[in-house]
C-alpha cells in the first residue's frame, strides 16, 4: 500500500476574519491544512511554532504589517510567501516581490485564484528526490553552480540563498544558457501555461536575483535582451 503524502499546512495571516474563513474553506477543499493569524506578531509566532509550509500574508495588518513580517521571515529562511494586497498600487506589489515574496494577489480576489497560486508554489517546493541513483547532475556555467536536487545556488563555491521562485528562474535559464526566454516563457516554465502573472513580477524577481549575486561579486549572471526577455549571462566565464 502506497502511503498518502502528508498534507501541507498554509498559514493565513490577515486581520479580516471573513477573508481568513473564505481561504480556510477554499484551501481545505484543495486538501490543504490551515492555521490562522490575525496580525503580524501572531503570524511570526505561528511560523516559529513550526509545521508551516507556506504563508498567505496580507500587507495591511495591525501590530506588524506584512512588509515587516516578510522581512523577518526572509532574514530567517526561505519559507514561501504569497502576498495579499488591498492597495491597487504597483509599487506595493513590486516591493513585496523584491522583499522575497514568491507571488501576490490583489483584493478583491477569487479564492480559486489564491488556491491555484498556492498549489503552484507548493509544487515547486515539493519534489526533492533522494541523492543516489536518480540524482540530477548540477548545472555549471562559468562560476555559477546550481544543484537542482538541493535547490541551492553557488557562486565560486559560496552559496547564494534564493527563494523558490528565484531558483526556478535561474534554473530555467541555466538549463539552456544560449536561449533567450521571453517573460511569458519563464512564467510557463514555473507555473504552467495560462498562469496570470505580470511582466513586472518577472522583472522584479530578476532584479532581486541580480542584487543577490552582485553582493556575492557577480555582475553578469542574467543578461537582458531588450524587447525579448532574458538569458543566462557569461557568469564570469572567459
Amino acid at each position: 500500500m502506497i502511503p498518502c503524502p502528508m498534507p501541507r499546512t498554509i498559514l493565513i495571516a490577515d486581520d479580516d476574519a471573513h477573508i481568513r474563513q473564505l481561504l480556510v474553506f477554499a484551501l481545505a477543499k484543495a486538501g490543504l491544512d490551515t492555521v490562522e493569524a490575525e496580525d503580524g506578531e501572531a503570524a511570526l509566532a505561528a511560523v516559529a511554532a513550526g509545521g508551516v509550509d507556506l504563508v498567505v500574508l496580507d500587507i495591511n495588518m495591525p501590530r506588524l504589517d506584512g512588509i515587516e513580517v516578510c522581512r523577518r521571515l526572509r532574514a530567517a529562511g526561505e519559507l514561501p510567501i504569497l502576498f495579499l494586497s488591498s492597495r491597487d498600487d504597483e509599487i506595493d506589489r513590486v516591493l513585496g516581490i523584491e522583499l522575497g515574496a514568491d507571488d501576490y494577489v490583489t483584493k478583491p480576489f477569487s479564492p480559486r485564484e489564491v488556491v491555484a497560486r498556492v498549489t503552484a508554489i507548493l509544487r515547486r517546493t515539493a519534489a526533492r528526490p533522494p541523492a543516489p541513483a536518480g540524482a540530477t547532475a548540477p548545472l555549471r556555467h562559468g562560476r555559477l553552480t546550481l544543484d537542482p536536487d538541493g535547490w541551492q545556488a553557488a557562486w565560486d563555491g559560496r552559496e547564494v540563498p534564493l527563494t523558490v521562485t528565484e531558483f526556478g528562474i535561474l534554473r530555467t535559464l541555466a538549463a539552456m544558457p544560449s536561449k533567450v526566454f521571453s517573460r511569458d516563457a519563464i512564467i510557463d516554465r514555473l507555473h504552467g501555461p495560462g498562469f496570470a502573472i505580470t511582466d513586472r513580477t518577472v522583472d522584479s524577481h530578476v532584479r532581486n536575483l541580480r542584487g543577490k549575486f552582485a553582493r556575492a561579486g557577480a555582475e553578469d549572471v542574467i543578461e537582458t535582451r531588450p524587447g525579448i526577455g532574458y538569458r543566462l549571462g557569461s557568469c564570469g566565464a572567459g
